[in-house]
């Protein structure tokens, strides 16, 4: 077993200092992963890549509820998931109408957000089209989790759901393909 993938396993058996140990290792990836993340929200969003990488962490390694981590691989998609829950969460947030979600807002236009579309809409719609691709075909569903949350190249999500290359890049051409027609409503 890896270093990391020992320290897991401590975890699931309730070591306290664990978690501590944990953090310095997977620290740089989780921030890479938080990075590439958040360098496709709007300019103007809010949550920063190192809030999103401890929130995540937090999650993961939750003392009160026992996670089990079969892999080093099933953390890192767990990580990404958990980025991806806190992401859609932000985003119902700001879109919430106790937050002026709906409402028209005058300001003063920038240029540069005329070009860029509302990131926080698309990720809920994203959400909501992940859900229902979810419901017929799970695997092609965390396949697009694992690229687009975690940024992980289609060999690697195919490793870590334990399909060959092949079938990944079949899954991932099919779930491009149905979320696409999904999110425009074919």
């Amino acid at each position: 077993m890896t270093g990391v993938t020992q320290i897991l396993a401590s975890i699931e058996l309730g070591d306290p200092q664990a978690a501590e140990q944990l953090l310095p290792l997977v620290y740089d990836e989780l921030r890479k992963l938080a990075a590439a993340r958040m360098a496709a929200e709007a300019p103007d969003h809010t949550l920063q890549a190192t809030a999103l990488v401890h929130e995540a962490y937090i999650r993961l390694v939750d003392g009160e509820r026992r996670q089990h981590w079969d892999s080093r691989g099933h953390f890192f998609a767990a990580a990404a998931e958990a980025m991806r829950r806190i992401l859609i969460e932000n985003a119902r947030r700001k879109a919430s109408t106790k937050r002026g979600g709906g409402e028209l807002q005058l300001c003063v236009l920038d240029v540069n957000q005329l070009a860029a579309p509302d990131e926080s809409q698309h990720l809920l719609e994203l959400d909501d089209a992940l859900s229902r691709l979810a419901a017929v075909d799970t695997v092609a569903a965390e396949l697009v989790k694992l690229r687009y949350f975690a940024g992980l190249t289609v060999e690697q999500a195919a490793d870590l759901l334990g399909m060959s290359h092949r079938s990944g890049y079949h899954a991932w051409n099919y779930a491009r393909s149905w979320l696409r027609r999904a999110m425009r409503g074919d």
